[in-house]
Order: structure tokens, then C-alpha cells, then sequence
């Protein structure tokens, strides 16, 4: 398994997923072994791109693995790297349907937000909260929009009611949880001008617990800023490719911003690969647009232009 595949991949935790599969064709295709015939480290990182993506490639695959990291990081103890670090599955799953009244035992945990006391969440005991991605694009948060939404959550069995958790008697159909885990589809109302990073929270959708009440579904919406840009903390950042003579000498360069709206650049002499130019009112809803100037590599040079590099080359450039 990736440490961190989000970092393999070259993205953000709140990329989108249509982000995260552009990152990873991109770097597949620089990275591919055709490409870079006998080179072992082109070969180890095309490796590690492939795992990356295996582990947050789909959005099944990207849940599964964001809640098994929080799950590492609450439970995870002394820099121990299992999954529980050594905590009774037992307790966890107690604690993850927050405790059976006065019988709750183990640790003091609930994934609940905005936790009351805990004799309050002993008295009334309520399922966890269940955190999820729902990506739109960027009209899309500018109008408004409705989103079928599929998710999994734990539901009260329908055959105990939930009256086997915790007690010594086993249902059938549960196991004794009080619990089984159920699809549905959601349709999610997303109001016009939602911000990248918005939070949705839908009361009563998350895991129900067999003897109170249920979590909330938390959603966060992600905006899919498109092939060449992405989300940075809150800012949108767009790439802009640029010949390298442009860069050493200077010039101009004409780009469309999210909003479509042409704009003319000028590129200062020197500039480098990775400057960049903040554009006012040019991003998301009139924001800022950050522009982060990349080198621009034709796939094939013509004889000029190979005679030109090769003069520069001679001249030490």
C-alpha cells in the first residue's frame, strides 16, 4: 500500500476525482516503461503511480481508503501502523455506534461532530456521522444543482430492531450488531454559488444506531476546476504553458479563464517555470485566478527549430 497516494499522484485530499484521473494519465503516460526503456527509477515511480491510483482511482476505492486512514488516526497509538493499533474490535465498534447507554465501555471516542457531554451521549446514545465527496463542475456551483448521490450506511436491523446489541442473545440476520449495512440513493440539493470545500449536511443520513439516533451525512462538495487547473487551499490555480524563449526573453500570452473570458498576459523577461500571476476577478465567482506559468514542450521539433537549439547548445545555452 502508498503512504500517501494523494502525494503520488500530485494532488490535493479535496482534489476531485476527475482531477485525480488526469493526474495520474499524465504521470503514467511520463513515466511509462516504453518511454523510458531501461531506466529502473522511471520503472519504481510508474509503479508507485499505478498503487496510488489503485487505492483513490474510483470513488468506491477513495472512501474506503479515506475512512481506513481515519480510522489509523484515531486508533493508531505509540507508532504502531496497524489499522487498530492493538484496540479491541469490539470497543471500536461500540464506539462507533456511540455506546450502549450506561453499558457503554472502553475508551471515551465518537466520530460525532459537535459532540454534547458525555452523559448527555451516554443518555442518548447516536449513530456516527458518515463524511463523503460529491464533485460538480464549476457551472454547476455557479446555478445551483441536484445530484443523485449513492451511499452505504448502517441501518437497524429489520428483523431484532436493533434489540440484540450489546446483549448476550444473537439475531440471525445481524449477528447481534443491531445493524446492517444498506445502499441508497440520495438526491442532493447544492445551491447556487457553492464554493469548492462546501459543506452539506444531511440530518438523519448517516449509520443509525440501534438505540438512538442517526448520524448525519456530511458532504463535502468538490468543484472540478477542469483539465489545467486546480484547487490550492481554497485558490484556483491555472496552468499556462509557455515556450521557453518566451520565458527567457519575454512576451505575451493569451489565455481563457474559467468564466471563458480571453484574457492577454504579459510574460516578463526571466520569468521561470513555476512563477506566477494573480489575476482578480478571473476565478470561481469572481475570485482570484492564480496563474502558474509550465514549460511548454512541443512533441516533435522542425529543422529550425532544432538548428536553433543546437546553435544555443553550441553557444553554451
Amino acid at each position: 500500500m502508498s503512504d500517501d497516494p494523494y502525494r503520488d499522484l500530485g494532488v490535493s485530499k479535496d482534489a476531485s476525482d476527475a482531477e485525480i484521473k488526469r493526474a495520474y494519465r499524465k504521470l503514467a503516460r511520463q513515466y511509462h516503461p516504453d518511454r523510458n526503456p531501461g531506466d529502473a527509477a522511471a520503472e519504481e515511480r510508474f509503479k508507485s503511480i499505478q498503487s496510488a491510483y489503485e487505492e483513490i482511482g474510483t470513488s468506491e476505492a477513495r472512501r474506503n481508503h479515506d475512512q481506513q486512514r481515519r480510522m489509523e488516526e484515531m486508533f493508531q497509538g505509540g507508532g504502531n501502523r496497524s489499522p487498530f493499533g492493538g484496540v479491541d474490535l469490539g470497543d471500536i465498534f461500540s464506539q462507533f455506534m456511540g455506546g450502549r447507554g450506561s453499558h457503554s465501555r472502553g475508551f471515551d471516542f465518537s466520530f460525532e461532530r459537535g459532540q454534547q457531554s458525555s452523559q448527555q451521549a451516554r443518555d442518548r446514545p447516536k449513530g456516527a456521522d458518515i463524511e463523503a465527496g460529491l464533485d460538480i463542475s464549476l457551472d454547476q456551483a455557479i446555478s445551483g444543482t441536484e445530484v443523485k448521490f449513492s451511499h452505504r450506511r448502517m441501518r437497524r436491523c429489520s428483523k431484532c430492531d436493533g434489540s440484540t446489541f450489546g446483549s448476550p442473545s444473537r439475531c440471525s440476520s445481524c449477528n447481534g450488531t443491531g445493524v446492517k449495512t444498506r445502499g441508497s440513493t440520495l438526491t442532493v440539493r447544492v445551491p447556487e454559488g457553492a464554493e469548492h470545500g462546501h459543506l452539506l449536511r444531511l440530518k438523519g443520513m448517516g449509520h443509525e444506531h440501534p438505540e438512538g439516533e442517526s448520524g448525519d451525512l456530511l458532504i463535502t462538495v468538490r468543484l472540478d476546476a477542469e483539465d489545467g487547473r486546480r484547487w490550492e487551499e481554497g485558490r484556483l490555480v491555472q496552468e499556462v504553458r509557455v515556450p521557453y524563449s518566451t520565458l527567457v526573453l519575454g512576451g505575451k500570452v493569451r489565455i481563457r479563464t474559467p468564466t471563458g473570458k480571453k484574457v492577454q498576459i504579459e510574460i516578463p523577461e526571466g520569468t521561470k517555470i513555476g512563477d506566477r500571476r494573480r489575476l482578480q476577478g478571473h476565478g470561481h465567482m469572481g475570485g482570484p485566478l492564480d496563474v502558474e506559468f509550465t514549460l511548454s514542450e512541443p512533441e516533435k521539433l522542425s529543422k529550425s527549430q532544432r538548428d536553433a537549439l543546437q546553435n544555443l547548445k553550441d553557444s553554451g545555452m
